[in-house]
């Protein structure tokens, strides 16, 4: 097994293979997979980070694979209006949605709730196959401090009737409930 114990956001030198990943295991710090070629990979990573799209995993022997983001099922939706756009991305941020985010147009993972809403507030939606890589938060990253990976639970009620999701959060969000971590 290749045992990944590194990662970087640039290379230039000779990689040896890629891993294909969904979402799901991009944002997990230790997991096992197979490469493109059916290399067995372990990774060991610091947990708290997301792999992105072109990030390069360093093995302990010294070779070097690339990181693919695998296309899923998500559902985009756009608009026109910036002010519409604007409201919506609130709402859901307050529903903590993962979503990814460009001009006029927001990208979260399948949810008919959820879809429901952005489309009446305006928004046309899209199910398709495509790179999910939603936004890390506003304190992920920052450089400040360490992160502490862990979930949370949260159910939101839409529409009169209940829905939950898993919520990937950092230290800084652990904050704002009270909870120090030094």
């Amino acid at each position: 097994m290749l045992k990944v114990v590194g990662r970087s956001d640039h290379f230039h030198g000779a990689v040896l293979d890629k891993v294909i990943l969904p979402f799901a295991l991009r944002q997990k710090g230790r997991f096992r997979t197979m490469s493109q070629s059916g290399l067995d990979v372990g990774v060991f990573l610091p947990r708290g980070d997301v792999l992105k799209h072109g990030d390069y995993l360093h093995t302990e022997c010294g070779q070097v694979l690339v990181v693919v983001a695998e296309k899923e099922a998500v559902v985009t939706a756009k608009t026109d209006d910036w002010e519409t756009f604007a409201k919506t991305c609130y709402h859901m941020g307050n529903r903590h949605v993962p979503m990814a985010i460009g001009q006029c147009w927001l990208r979260f993972q399948p949810d008919h709730v959820l879809q429901e809403m952005v489309e009446m507030m305006g928004l046309v939606c899209e199910a398709q196959l495509a790179e999910f890589t939603p936004e890390n938060g506003a304190y992920h990253g920052s450089g400040k401090g360490h992160h502490h990976g862990h979930e949370h639970d949260h159910s939101h009620d839409h529409h009169s009737h209940g829905h939950s999701h898993n919520h990937l959060h950092t230290e800084s969000h652990n904050k704002s409930h009270g909870e120090h971590h030094h």
